[in-house]
Order: C-alpha cells, then structure tokens, then sequence
C-alpha cells in the first residue's frame, strides 16, 4: 500500500500510460488529475513526445505541469517557460547516417517547429490529435544541419531496431542514449538525457525528492524514472520483456482501463474508498 502521507508528486508517461487506446486523456483520468492538482500534489508529465506534441494532449488536464518532454531533452514550467534544452549535434546525426541506414526504416529528426522524415509513416500520424507540430518530408543527405532533439526510428519488426540499435551504439557509445519508447520505436538522445534526470531537476526546484514521487510507466524510456521513485508502477500493457526485466515492481490495470487514474483514486486520492468505476 502506498503511504499517501509521504506521496508529494506524480509522475506519468503519456503514450501507453495516462493516454488511453486512442491517445487521449479520458474524462475520467482527467476528473482525477483535477482532484489531485486541488489537494496539492505535483504534477510531472514526462513523455518522449515533442512538446509542442505533448503540450495539445496535457492542455486536456485543465490545469498547468511541468513538462518533461523529448525523454527529457526539454523541460518547460507549469507556466510554459523552457528550463533545460539540450540537442544532438549535426556531426553526431552525420555519423550516425554514415553507417548506412536502410531505406526500410523510417527516420524521424524532432526539431523545435516541424519534425523532418524520410517517409510519412501513416502510424506515427495517428499519435498526433492535432498537426501544430507538422512533418516535413526531406532528403537526409541534402540538408547541411542536422541537429536534432531526438533521433527516431521505426520499423514493424522489433529485431531490426535491435539490429540498428547495436550497430549505432557500437560506434556512439558515450555519446548518445537510448531507449525503446515501443517495440518498434527506437529513439536516441544525448548521452546526458533521461526521463529520471529531468524529473529530478524538478524535484529540486521544488524542494522534493524522489522519496516522495509515485511514478507510471509503460516503455524501457520510463525504466530510469520507475526505479527512482519510491513506488513506480508499471502498466499492464507494458512489454513482457519489461516486466521481467522490472519484476520488482507492481503491475497496474493497463492504458486503456484508465490504470493510472483508478490507481490514483484507490492509493493516493481515497484509500479507504471502494471505486464503483
């Protein structure tokens, strides 16, 4: 049972997490977040989407977060305000595309207004409820700057991200990091970005620590974030292959049967209440 006397701040992933089957906050997450904000908890939403992205699905709460974003590549305030950005450099993204990247793969680099693809890939469309933050469909080896927030790869089989991943890394360690957002997402980072990093920058701005934070997940960009905190908690939808590798922690109800909030209700907001929802 978590302690709620000693649960200061929540923290949760977007896409697999708080975002039900249909990439949306569902009413009844939203009832619970409002609750939660009125009775003074923190709310952090960390999540490997783009702000501009991100900040559409979390306008749906009602109330202002902190950001986490990028897989905390970018952290803005409650009141919108950049706090730490940090980008791959245009030389790191050349050699990484000078090992050879097959064209079955889509390539994706996140920038501050538009993201640039090799492909439109009609799955990564649907994520996007709203197209503020559009695609730009470019050749790689014609554009002179290739900076990027994240570098993003996607492919129906898990095993060739894999493949891809290991051939990357064998060449940038101690350069980039990574992690599977899904089975078929691959994202790479600066080396010094992470979910848990970020979120701990935060908790230091208001004087908490990860002693006090309850944390959601679904992806292996959470593990660092889940770990931390004093209870994290994955999501029933999450890979088997995490499970596994976190069989320490606990395993919720899963996205689309709203887990995050009827935890929250049960754990945080009114343990004593049985939910009738």
């Amino acid at each position: 049972m978590t302690n709620k006397n000693t649960i200061k701040v929540i923290v949760t992933d977007l896409d697999g997490t708080l975002l039900n089957t249909d990439h949306q906050i569902s009413d009844y997450s939203k009832t619970v977040f409002k609750a939660l904000n009125d009775e003074g908890y923190l709310i952090i939403v960390a999540t490997g989407r783009h702000h501009l992205d991100a900040k559409i699905l979390v306008d749906q709460l009602g109330f202002p977060v902190y950001l986490v974003t990028s897989n905390g590549a970018r952290i803005h305030s409650p009141k919108n305000e950049l706090l730490y950005a940090i980008d791959i450099k245009s030389e790191v993204i050349k050699s990484v595309f000078d090992i050879g990247i097959p064209d079955e793969f889509t390539v994706v680099l996140y920038k501050e207004k538009v993201w640039q693809t090799n492909k439109h890939n009609e799955k990564l469309l649907k994520f996007q409820p709203d197209m503020k933050y559009k695609p730009e469909l470019v050749d790689f080896d014609k554009l002179s700057d290739l900076s990027t927030i994240k570098l993003f790869f996607t492919h129906e089989k898990h095993s060739k991200l894999v493949a891809l991943r290991d051939r990357i890394v064998a060449k940038h360690e101690g350069i980039l990091s990574h992690a599977f957002s899904l089975p078929h997402c691959l994202e790479f980072m600066d080396i010094s970005v992470d979910k848990s990093v970020a979120i701990a920058n935060i908790l230091e701005i208001e004087n908490f620590t990860y002693e006090q934070t309850i944390a959601f997940g679904d992806g292996y960009n959470d593990e660092g974030m889940l770990k931390a905190a004093a209870k994290g908690l994955l999501m029933g939808n999450a890979p088997e292959s995490l499970k596994s590798k976190l069989s320490q922690l606990e395993v919720i109800l899963d996205n689309g049967q709203n887990g995050v909030a009827h935890f929250l209700m049960n754990t945080v907001l009114n343990p004593s209440r049985t939910e009738s929802n």
